[in-house]
């Protein structure tokens, strides 16, 4: 079974789609490489990126779920923001993942065996903070704290590319309505101070889910989107994922498109609007 597949898309980045279609980063400096997220851990991650590179390869986990850092203990250096330690050690557990997988793929989920999976291990990573930089020789990284999705949540700066990684940070579906999530009123003081930080610094926009690229404008949407669910304009959609209900702010279609043409949009659990 292939489980990954591969596309280039800019001089020094690869995007790898998994088998439940989400999209990780590989990017190429001249000495080394970056692999952004590691995905489900199912199958041999390592081994398709080694097909692809032969860089040292370091990976960066934007933050600790199961559908983004699962697939890390195949790599020897892996950065992460320890705030989610806690999110990657529940989110390891097999009947998560398996989970995870049944939800996304319905009637068309594989017969998937324990020996498929990645064994689980302890969060021994190195620490990714905000203002952290990579030199991967002719190509630099820069760190952005982005919480809100969960605490530890980081976006990356592809600086000479101007592309900007906000993975689940900020995308067509932002998850904040589980227990580790913020509320929307601190989900927007974070996303205000990430524009701030990378203000004139990119062009492009690259997401983890449902589409790969989206307007460099929708870091400033999902602000605003945060003002209508905070003054109660949003359309609050019912929405259920896992053991989780919340409201999705802006109806969408079957593509999680949204119907009024705007861009980005937000999941949240109605009672964490505001800030106790």
């Amino acid at each position: 079974m292939n489980y990954y597949s591969s596309e280039k898309i800019s001089h020094h980045v690869t995007r790898i789609t998994s088998l439940t279609k989400e999209y990780m980063y590989l990017i190429e400096g001249e000495h080394e490489a970056v692999l952004v997220d590691t995905c489900l851990g199912v199958g041999s991650l390592r081994a398709f990126v080694e097909s692809i590179t032969i860089k040292p390869i370091t990976v960066i986990l934007t933050h600790g779920h199961v559908d983004h850092a699962m697939g890390a203990p195949e790599f020897d250096k892996v950065y992460m923001n320890p705030i989610d330690n806690p999110i990657y050690i529940e989110h390891q557990d097999l009947k998560v993942r398996q989970e995870y997988i049944s939800m996304t793929l319905g009637p068309d989920t594989p017969d998937l065996k324990e020996l498929n999976f990645v064994q689980p291990e302890s969060p021994n990573f190195l620490e990714l903070k905000d203002g952290d930089r990579f030199d991967l020789g002719g190509v630099n990284l820069e760190i952005y704290a982005a919480a809100g999705h969960t605490p530890g949540t980081m976006a990356v700066l592809i600086v000479e590319e101007r592309a900007l990684i906000l993975g689940d940070a900020c995308n067509h579906s932002t998850f904040l309505f589980d227990k580790h999530t913020s509320s929307v009123e601190s989900y927007q003081k974070s996303m205000k101070g990430l524009a701030l930080k990378s203000e004139g610094k990119f062009d492009r926009v690259y997401l983890c889910h449902h589409i790969g690229e989206e307007s460099n404008q929708i870091l400033q949407e999902i602000i605003n989107l945060c003002d209508e669910i905070m003054s109660r304009q949003s359309d609050d959609i019912p929405f259920e994922f896992m053991e989780y209900t919340g409201c999705i702010a802006k109806a969408i279609d079957n593509n999680f498109g949204r119907l009024d043409g705007g861009m980005g949009n937000i999941i949240y659990d109605v009672n964490k609007i505001f800030e106790p």
